[in-house]
């Protein structure tokens, strides 16, 4: 067992713990399976409010040029991928994916009710419930339902704080910046003390005291949160995470030295993220999920260049991304999914730019995904208060990709209900 194999010593909670997820298993009747030798999803959330209109373009609609006088794209800035719609010009690795048939553009994506605030519509979209009343997110409701047994590491998110969407109640999977980062600190920062009451904790004995060091502090490594299991005393629970986080870092940093690339990533924080995902599905993690995100996105003001300096920053590190897993062989087992919290208003504002809007695209990539266009573009004349009306509910997405991908046994137990597949996973 992973708890077994990281030190000479078992803690007291390891039998009662481990007991408990295997019962569960059995309960389930759901056959562990990890990322090490299945399938993989990469979720990037583009942050801020990504502009889909200028994203995925409708070059032919003559509203979207009446409504954007200055920051519109005439049809020689753009990608041609139908005779109504293109992508941004500064996307072109994207757009050969999607003439390869790997990548899947969903169009017109949203929910009911939308709200145009940041942290509100963020929530929504990382709960995956639109009556905020969730305490969990639909990634850790996924790995609580269908992740029995599974490693801390069964989600990896590479954030400043921990995605709302890993909220769960057995297993939250873990949050870091770097692997060298990934380390339960005491939060002065004095590390030796926090290494010192960790290695307490996990002596031989039962003797461990209840009580920290003095002045001591446990923090989940970006502020994130973490449940525990039912049962356990609090000192059990500190134990085991902090077990999990000593032999997880010591892990990532381990494996992410193994694998060395021809590829060149540039130096954008996404990029040298997505360098990281790479080198820990080459070294064989168990992750099913890893969390990433690019940010910048809310263009009130002179949106035009930095746009598509940051589409064009996506494109790039998805470029290396997918030519590193194809090289290693394993463009096969890993889906990406792109998502932002709202699109952008249809006119464009005073200030060339745009203010939050509703409904907007997101993208689904990688060699088992079924490419083209799906959903139907919303009109750009039958508006909700100046915003785009969706077509396709975001919880289709999550159901298609968490049914036909991660192959989940109960997308109602993660999703509250059943929504209609898109079919954007090949059979």
């Amino acid at each position: 067992m992973l708890g077994a194999s990281a030190a000479w010593t078992v803690p007291m909670f390891v039998e009662r713990t481990f007991g408990q997820l295997h019962d569960a298993a059995k309960d389930l009747a759901v056959q562990p399976i990890t990322g090490k030798d299945d399938t993989i999803l990469v979720v990037l959330q583009l942050a801020g409010g990504n502009d889909g209109l200028n994203t995925l373009v409708p070059f032919a609609d003559d509203a979207y040029h009446r409504s954007r006088p200055r920051i519109g794209k005439k049809e020689k800035d753009i990608i041609r991928l139908s005779d109504h719609v293109g992508l941004n010009a500064a996307m072109p690795f994207l757009g050969s994916m999607f003439k390869e048939g790997n990548l899947g553009i969903v169009q017109g994506v949203g929910y009911p009710n939308p709200n145009r605030s940041h942290f509100v519509s963020t929530s929504i979209w990382e709960t995956a419930d639109t009556t905020q009343r969730s305490g969990t997110g639909w990634l850790g409701r996924y790995f609580d339902n269908a992740c029995p047994g599974a490693d801390p590491t069964v989600g990896i998110s590479f954030n400043k704080t921990q995605p709302e969407s890993f909220g769960a109640m057995k297993n939250p999977g873990v949050c870091l910046n770097s692997p060298e980062l990934y380390r339960w600190i005491h939060g002065g920062g004095e590390q030796a003390m926090a290494e010192e009451f960790f290695a307490r904790m996990n002596q031989p004995d039962d003797t461990a005291d209840d009580e920290p060091v003095d002045g001591a502090s446990i923090a989940m490594p970006g502020g994130g949160r973490t449940g525990g299991i039912q049962g356990e005393s609090n000192l059990e629970f500190l134990e085991r995470v902090a077990l999990d986080a000593r032999v997880s870092s010591d892990k990532i940093l381990e494996l992410a030295a193994k694998h060395k690339t021809t590829v060149r990533y540039d130096g954008t924080p996404l990029a040298r993220n997505l360098n990281l995902v790479a080198r820990m599905i080459a070294g064989g993690m168990p992750t099913r999920v890893y969390y990433v995100s690019h940010g910048g996105f809310d263009t009130h003001n002179q949106q035009v260049n930095s746009h598509d300096r940051l589409l064009g920053q996506l494109d790039n590190a998805l470029k290396s991304f997918f030519a590193d897993l194809r090289q290693q062989g394993n463009d096969k087992r890993v889906a990406l999914m792109t998502f932002s919290e709202f699109g952008r208003r249809v006119a464009e504002n005073a200030s060339a730019g745009t203010d939050h809007g509703k409904a907007s695209c997101l993208f689904v990539a990688g060699a088992a995904v079924k490419g083209g266009l799906h959903g139907s573009y919303p009109s750009l004349t039958e508006l909700a208060d100046g915003d785009l009306k969706h077509t396709v509910d975001f919880r289709s997405v999550y159901g298609s990709l968490l049914g036909d991908w991660l192959r989940a046994p109960d997308l109602r137990a993660i999703l509250g209900s059943n929504f209609p597949k898109l079919g954007i996973v090949r059979a």
